[in-house]
């Protein structure tokens, strides 16, 4: 049985951007393809779940058979579709994450065993990444069914009911004791830029470098 797998949420209906966010270029490349390499470099096999647009060229898509029901109905698609016991969960628009971000917080996981494993800057604990033992998948269903869709609310409910706290671990002390690190040494303020509005591009183009020629 797979022991991880990662997906990249890709269902949103990008209204404040005015197109197809997963498609649009970031340094000579989509913003799909930026997820995916991040995901793969961490180690992890990468599919998208509940996109609205063709991805399949890009990876495996996961469908969402209710994509009204927001990241949380992708999420559990995903969950639904995988053997895995680990899944890591990645917007398409937060392209300026490192992967080393995203290996530390399944190495926690996988170490404490943990349902729920997020990061925190500045006392703010992030949605995503997000890494999600598969025992919480009927717990989420269940809040999708009772009409809840926020995604960490989601979270800290599935993790009350299995009586596991969610693991926030602070980036600034993961960048002070070396464990993580940004290949650009972008600042940890800059990791979780999403990028929701043509100005949010704009400023990830100006932290991301260039494709080698």
């Amino acid at each position: 049985m797979l022991d991880a797998a990662g997906f990249v949420l890709a269902g949103g209906r990008s209204s404040r951007m005015g197109a197809d966010k997963a498609l649009l270029p970031l340094s000579g490349k989509p913003l799909i393809a930026h997820a995916l390499a991040i995901l793969r470099q961490a180690g992890l096999p990468a599919s998208i779940a509940g996109a609205h647009s063709p991805l399949s060229a890009f990876a495996p898509v996961v469908p969402d058979s209710n994509p009204d029901q927001g990241p949380l109905g992708g999420i559990c698609a995903a969950l639904a579709s995988s053997s895995a016991y680990w899944a890591v969960f990645l917007p398409v628009d937060q392209p300026l994450l490192p992967a080393a971000l995203v290996t530390y917080l399944l190495r926690h996981a996988r170490t404490t065993g943990q349902a729920v494993t997020l990061a925190s800057l500045n006392g703010f604990a992030h949605t995503f990444p997000v890494v999600l033992a598969r025992a919480v998948l009927p717990l989420l269903q269940a809040e999708l069914a009772a009409g809840r869709r926020g995604c960490f609310s989601a979270f800290q409910a599935a993790a009350a009911s299995l009586h596991y706290p969610i693991t926030v671990l602070p980036v600034e002390l993961l960048v002070q004791s070396g464990q993580v690190a940004h290949p650009e040494v972008l600042p940890p303020a800059r990791w979780f830029l999403n990028v929701n509005a043509p100005a949010d591009l704009l400023e990830a183009q100006k932290r991301h470098p260039a494709p080698i020629a």
